[in-house]
C-alpha cells in the first residue's frame, strides 16, 4: 500500500506541472493567458453544469475524468494551438510518447484508466468522449468572445478556421454549438474575426 501511494503522490506532483503549461487563449478578464491546469478544471466544471445540454445522457463521473486527463500529455508533448498546422502535424506522436512517461507513474490499473479515459477522449466515439471534446472546443470559443478575441486577432484567426475546427462539436451538444454559431456570427459582426 505504501508503494501505491507514492506512486500515485509522485503522479499528482508531476500533474501539478500543468499549471506551467501555457495556453493561447486568455482568462475572462483579458489579463493574461491561462494554463492547462485552469482549462482543465473550467471543463470538469463546465462538465458538471452542462451535463443536461449533451445529445445523450452520459456518464458524468466518466466524463469529468476525461477532460481532467485530456491535457495531461501536455506536460511533456505541450500545449499545440489549434489552428498550428506545422505543430499539429507532430502532435499525436508527441502526445504517445508523453503518455508513455506520464501515465506510467501511477500504479498499473489507474496506468491503464488513465489510458482508456485519454484514447476514448481522442477516439471521440462514445457519448461522454464526444460531450468532452464539444466542452474543448466551446470553453476557449466563450474566452475568446468574452476577452473581445484577443487571441484570434494576434494570430489573426479568421472565422472559417473556427467553424471548421467546430465541425464536431454539434455531436456533442447541438444547443452548446447553436450558443456557439451565435458566438461566432456576433465576433464576424464586431471584427474579432474576419
Amino acid at each position: 500500500m505504501e508503494d501505491r501511494l507514492k506512486k500515485q503522490m509522485d503522479f499528482i506532483m508531476e500533474a501539478d506541472k500543468m499549471k506551467n503549461i501555457g495556453r493561447q487563449t486568455y482568462i475572462a478578464d483579458g489579463s493574461r493567458k491561462e494554463n492547462d491546469a485552469e482549462h482543465s478544471w473550467s471543463l470538469a466544471l463546465m462538465c458538471m453544469l452542462m451535463a443536461e445540454h449533451a445529445n445523450s445522457e452520459i456518464n458524468l463521473l466518466r466524463t469529468m475524468q476525461m477532460v481532467l486527463v485530456h491535457d495531461l500529455v501536455e506536460i511533456d508533448a505541450g500545449d499545440t494551438y489549434a489552428y498550428d498546422t506545422e505543430g499539429n502535424a507532430t502532435k499525436r506522436e508527441r502526445e504517445i510518447a508523453a503518455a508513455q512517461r506520464i501515465f506510467h507513474i501511477l500504479p498499473q490499473d489507474q496506468t491503464e484508466l488513465l489510458w482508456e479515459l485519454w484514447n476514448e477522449f481522442e477516439e471521440g466515439e462514445t457519448a461522454e468522449a464526444k460531450f468532452a471534446n464539444t466542452l474543448d472546443k466551446v470553453q476557449p470559443l466563450t474566452l475568446n468572445h468574452k476577452t473581445g478575441g484577443i487571441s484570434w486577432k494576434e494570430h489573426d484567426i479568421r472565422a472559417e478556421q473556427v467553424i471548421k475546427r467546430n465541425r464536431k462539436t454539434p455531436e456533442g451538444s447541438r444547443t452548446l454549438w447553436e450558443y456557439c454559431q451565435k458566438i461566432i456570427d456576433e465576433n464576424i459582426e464586431n471584427g474579432n474575426l474576419k
